[in-house]
C-alpha cells in the first residue's frame, strides 16, 4: 500500500512542477500588491483540486476517448517541457499575471496550474493512488509552509539560491520525465 520509496519520488516530482519556491518572487510581488494572502484557503483550494482531479481526471479522458498511457506520454512531453524553463530560465508556458491574490491566483492557476494537474495523471498511470494522495498532502503542507514564509525566504536564499534550486529540480524533472515516456510509450504499440 504505503511505500516510502514512491511518496518521496511522487512528493519530489509534484514539488518541482508547482514550483513554489520559484514561485516566491510572484508571491511576495502579490503580496506587496494587495497586502495579504490567505495561506490557508489557497492550499486548501489547491489540494482539493489536485485530488479531485486525481479521481475524476481519468474519467473525463475516458470520456474524451484518452488512454491513461496516451496522456502519460503526451504529459510526459509536458514535464520536459517544464524542466527546460527551470534549467533554462525562459518562459515556453506563459501565464497571465494576476491582478489580485486571492484564492484564484494562488491556488489556481499558481499552485494547482495545468502542469500540475497534468503531472497528477501522468503519475496516476505509473504509481500507487494512496502514495499519490500522500505526496500532495504533504505538497500542500510546503506549499502551505513557503505561503506562511515567503519573505524570510526570499531573505535567506537570495536570487542565487532560489535560481539554483530550480536549475536542480529542473533537471531531476527531466529525467523523471524521460523515465515516465519510456515506461508508457511501450503500452501504446
Amino acid at each position: 500500500m504505503f511505500d516510502l520509496k514512491e511518496i518521496i519520488t511522487i512528493g519530489m516530482i509534484l514539488f518541482a512542477v508547482i514550483d513554489i519556491v520559484g514561485s516566491i518572487p510572484i508571491i511576495i510581488s502579490l503580496k506587496k500588491s494587495v497586502g495579504h494572502i490567505q495561506s490557508e484557503k489557497a492550499t486548501i483550494v489547491a489540494g482539493i483540486i489536485m485530488i479531485a482531479f486525481l479521481f475524476l481526471g481519468e474519467q473525463i479522458l475516458t470520456l474524451i476517448g484518452i488512454d491513461i498511457n496516451s496522456f502519460a506520454v503526451a504529459g510526459s512531453f509536458i514535464i520536459f517541457f517544464i524542466s527546460l524553463e527551470l534549467i533554462l530560465g525562459i518562459t515556453l508556458f506563459r501565464e497571465d499575471t494576476p491582478d489580485t491574490a486571492s484564492i484564484v491566483p494562488i491556488a489556481f492557476p499558481l499552485i494547482a496550474g495545468a502542469g500540475t494537474l497534468t503531472t497528477i495523471l501522468t503519475l496516476r498511470a505509473e504509481y500507487d493512488l494512496a502514495n499519490i494522495i500522500v505526496a500532495i498532502v504533504i505538497n500542500m503542507i510546503v506549499v502551505y509552509a513557503v505561503l506562511k514564509s515567503s519573505g524570510f525566504l526570499e531573505k535567506k536564499l537570495g536570487n542565487s539560491g532560489l535560481n539554483v534550486l530550480r536549475k536542480v529540480f529542473g533537471v531531476v524533472l527531466m529525467a523523471i520525465a524521460v523515465k515516465i515516456f519510456s515506461a508508457n510509450i511501450q503500452n501504446l504499440f
